[in-house]
């Protein structure tokens, strides 16, 4: 059987609809501050417990419609992960001292790998804020203390800076189909509800980023990962295999290193297999979108290859 990986992360804040799961998350960062925020936010504190174990039966309430009275950050954790064990004693600790300002929903990993898909889930802990129904924003890692307060900080402002009522607009009809589709792996129904999407809305920025997401994650599900690194190990300049790689890469959650070995593969090539890399290497930014922080360095080193 190949040795496949799949996922990815997606660039923009994007609705939880009230299914078993949720469609993919945005890319985010400590000290970036939640992205997208949406209108109708909640302000009020929690009314239950504000540290809960969320399974795939009980997303619905105690993420979703939580989230529309206050925020709730997810904790994506397991119990080998040396890391986890580190960021969820201080994210326990963190939402006790806020006092139900916000929630920490904790979802196991290993008994809920639905929900780590569907949320692109690449390495553990992964952190992600939920704000009236929608993902907003995400770290990975067993950040410092300091950083995670300062993340929460930016997070509970720019909530308080919107006003309260109901949740935001439901997304356009294609773009809902399409996450649901994604969320239960079916790359096929998505790439057909995001190319509607563009049908009508040829600039929608979610559309063209989803449809770029869904047809790398058709590549990576083709792929064997051994025997593409014996070719790379052959032949370092492997365009194909060189190529297939750098999609496993970004798959596996790791965007800046295969930026850099395609920029460095743009620079040992020339003609049409340099053209070759150089928009594979376009299509994967397009598929993590611009709040990437590897995007823009990526940008500069492919500009600088390139002239």
């Amino acid at each position: 059987m190949p040795d496949t990986l799949g996922g990815l992360r997606l660039a923009g804040a994007v609705p939880l609809d009230p299914k078993p799961a949720p469609p993919p998350p945005p890319v985010g960062r400590p000290g970036a501050g939640p992205a997208g925020a949406p209108a109708g936010a909640p302000t009020t504190g929690a009314t239950g417990p504000v540290v809960v174990d969320v399974t795939e039966e009980t997303f619905n309430d105690e993420v979703v419609g939580r989230s529309m009275e206050v925020p709730v950050v997810l904790d994506f954790w397991a119990s080998w992960c040396g890391p986890c064990k580190q960021l969820s004693p201080v994210l326990e600790r963190l939402a006790a001292a806020d006092g139900g300002r916000w929630v920490l929903a904790k979802v196991d990993v290993d008994a809920n790998p639905g929900l780590a898909q569907a949320a692109g889930v690449q390495g553990i802990p992964a952190v992600k804020a939920v704000v009236g129904g929608r993902i907003v924003g995400e770290f990975t890692g067993a950040v410092p203390e300091r950083e995670v307060r300062g993340w929460l900080d930016q997070l509970l402002s720019a909530v308080g800076e919107l006003p309260g009522g109901p949740a935001g607009a439901a997304p356009p009809p294609h773009l809902a189909e399409a996450h649901d589709a994604m969320a239960r792996g079916d790359l096929d129904a998505a790439a057909t509800a995001f190319q509607a999407q563009l049908a009508e809305t040829p600039a929608d920025p979610d559309a063209a980023i989803g449809l770029a997401q869904v047809e790398l994650l058709r590549r990576v599900s083709g792929y064997d990962a051994g025997w593409l690194r014996q070719r790379l190990a052959a032949d370092p300049y492997d365009v194909e295999a060189g190529l297939a790689v750098a999609d496993l890469t970004v798959a596996q959650g790791d965007p800046a290193t295969a930026f850099s070995r395609l920029v460095e593969l743009v620079r040992r090539t020339s003609g049409e297999d340099r053209e070759k890399v150089r928009a594979h290497l376009v299509g994967l930014f397009q598929a993590l979108g611009d709040s990437e922080p590897a995007v823009a360095p990526a940008r500069r080193a492919l500009a600088a290859a390139l002239f």
